[in-house]
């Protein structure tokens, strides 16, 4: 197997993403207090308006705290070895992810974001590591839409998607091909 490769956190991506989640907790709150200000056609009713204002400051707050964490956190990002993948890449990150479990690599995509998805045939061992209800319910969703709970994105790390999208279907590969090469007939 290759040597291990280690992807850092990219601190300008998440400082972007953080000042990202700060403008909405501020328009949310905005829109919750003053709901009046926000009337239109389309949106007429000051209840929904103010729901929705706090629904974004509360979504946006939760993520502001995640990017915080992750900003100030030191871990590698992502590493990539001879026993799997270890991501620390996001707030619904798994810790390390065996090659032998990985069924399949692809990409699930919503809007213009990307998803490595690491396929699974056992995706209930990747959702009960899960460290709290609201990663494991994460986990769930991802199970559901992506057919696998493991999803990994490049937006917080020092790599392309499509480059690490290639690293890790190479690296998948290679083991692949080793792990049939040692066993016996």
């Amino acid at each position: 197997m290759n040597e291990p490769v280690e992807i850092p956190i990219s601190k300008t991506k998440l400082t972007i993403l953080l000042i990202g989640a700060g403008v909405f907790v501020a328009a949310g709150l905005l829109i919750a207090i003053e709901p009046t200000n926000f009337i239109s056609r389309l949106f007429n009713n000051e209840q929904v308006i103010r729901i929705s204002g706090i629904a974004s400051a509360l979504f946006f707050g939760i993520c502001f705290v995640f990017i915080t964490r992750k900003l100030f956190n030191n871990k590698i990002g992502l590493r990539i070895d001879e026993t799997g993948i270890t991501d620390n890449s996001s707030a619904v990150s798994i810790g390390l992810i065996n090659w032998n479990d990985i069924t399949d690599v692809g990409t699930y995509q919503v809007y213009s974001t990307k998803f490595i998805v690491l396929g699974t045939d056992q995706p209930n061992k990747y959702i009960n590591k899960a460290t709290n209800g609201l990663m494991k319910k994460a986990l769930q969703a991802n199970n559901r839409m992506c057919g696998s709970p493991i999803t990994i994105n490049s937006n917080s790390l020092k790599i392309k998607h499509q480059n690490l999208e290639q690293l890790i279907f190479n690296r998948w590969n290679e083991h692949v091909r080793n792990d049939t090469t040692q066993k016996p007939d």
